[in-house]
């Protein structure tokens, strides 16, 4: 089969399409015959060899749709899926053929193209495991999404109002921001005061950050009494700041969430949620650009450079 590799560390052109053997599924894996693979920008930094677990060589990849080909579920059926394993420490799926474990499988949504399906796995199950399960939002509630304009944060913005929630929008942007009842453009605005003026002085319950860094301190102080920081990134420096006793007067809480930190279990249990939405169209995936599998690199420099408008998926 095909596949792409990369034997070092490094930007895109260190990766190279080769023949390599289809492999074999285990106890518990099944083997599927990819039809498409979406690259996220974590590919592109495991490529890097930003994840100190990652071996070589290796297939990056986490996303795909495809058809199980062998296994003792599932054999036959379209599925989707995504597992944070896959590209680190065992081969991914940016290849013709990957095993999964079977845990992680679920079926396709109908009405979704294999495209489609396969752009949905990071950006969805990072933002289900940080809105729903670390964040416990409620309906009625008001969430904030810091980098809302991203695939995570669209996606955030979907989940949130299907959970009958109130979204404000956070970006470095004045363009609208697909689902999403307010927006503050972080470049022009100050986040805090708009949020405030947006709520009555109240403050939202939850801040989901997908950006960290600068806008961190200023997010926290947008936070009502006794509301929720979810944290899973921070760009530019690392290290952030903030007012410790502002922090415990307003009973505020911050958490950290990591989606390399799921299990191959429960990114199939969170798939499994996730499709009647698909399904019934109160959730949608983010718009695509399909890329021939020869065009990988091509794909994966695009990818790097920042210049894909749409999520680019690989398609065999």
């Amino acid at each position: 089969m095909k596949a792409l590799r990369f034997a070092e560390f490094g930007p895109p052109s260190v990766l190279r399409i080769e023949e390599v053997a289809i492999p074999e599924p285990g106890e518990g894996e099944a083997l599927v015959r990819v039809q498409a693979a979406a690259i996220n920008p974590s590919d592109i930094a495991d490529v890097l060899g930003r994840f100190e677990k990652t071996t070589l060589p290796r297939t990056p990849g986490r996303d795909f749709a495809g058809v199980v080909v062998k296994g003792k579920r599932h054999e036959g059926e379209e599925v989707w899926g995504s597992s944070p394993n896959l590209g680190i420490v065992r081969d991914g799926s940016h290849a013709e053929y990957v095993v999964v474990p079977v845990e992680a499988l679920s079926r396709k949504p109908k009405g979704l193209s294999m495209a489609q399906a396969a752009a949905i796995g990071v950006p969805f199950l990072t933002a289900w495991t940080s809105v729903v399960s670390a964040a416990q939002l409620q309906r009625g509630e008001t969430i904030l999404i810091v980098g809302a304009a991203g695939a995570v944060g669209q996606a955030a913005a979907q989940i949130a109002k299907w959970k009958q929630a109130r979204v404000i929008g956070a970006d470095i942007t004045s363009d609208p921001i697909p689902g999403t009842e307010s927006a503050v453009n972080t470049k022009t605005e100050d986040l805090r005061e708009r949020v405030l003026e947006l709520t009555a002085r109240r403050g939202v319950d939850v801040v989901f950050d997908t950006v960290g860094g600068a806008m961190f301190e200023p997010a926290l102080r947008s936070l009502a009494s006794g509301g929720r920081q979810v944290v899973i990134s921070s760009a530019g420096e690392p290290r952030v700041s903030f007012n410790l006793m502002d922090f415990y007067h307003n009973a505020s809480r911050l958490i950290g969430v990591d989606s390399y930190g799921l299990t191959a279990q429960q990114a199939g249990e969170i798939a499994g949620t996730l499709r009647p939405g698909f399904e019934t169209g109160v959730l949608k995936p983010s718009p695509i650009e399909i890329v021939p599998f020869e065009n990988s690199v091509e794909a994966y420099n695009r990818v790097a450079a920042k210049q894909a408008k749409a999520k680019l998926v690989l398609s065999f």
